[in-house]
């Protein structure tokens, strides 16, 4: 078996962040709706506090440590 060689990943988990996702995905939001990604990287809100469910809006960025993925 060999390995693929990626030039990058599809999917980045940014620590304390949010979820990074590149290229084509559907997201299931908290009611099970599907979210299509509709631009070359999007960025899905991990801390559940994100006022644009199930997308980040950088609310991380102002949690504490104890809140925060």
């Amino acid at each position: 078996m060999t390995a693929e060689r990626f030039d990058h990943p599809d999917v980045v988990i940014c620590p304390g962040g949010p979820l990074l996702l590149r290229g084509e995905h559907l997201v299931a939001d908290a009611d099970g709706r599907m979210h299509r990604t509709t631009r070359p990287v999007s960025a899905v809100c991990r801390c559940g506090k994100s006022a644009d469910q199930p997308w980040c809006d950088g609310t991380h960025k102002v949690l504490p440590d104890k809140q925060k993925p």
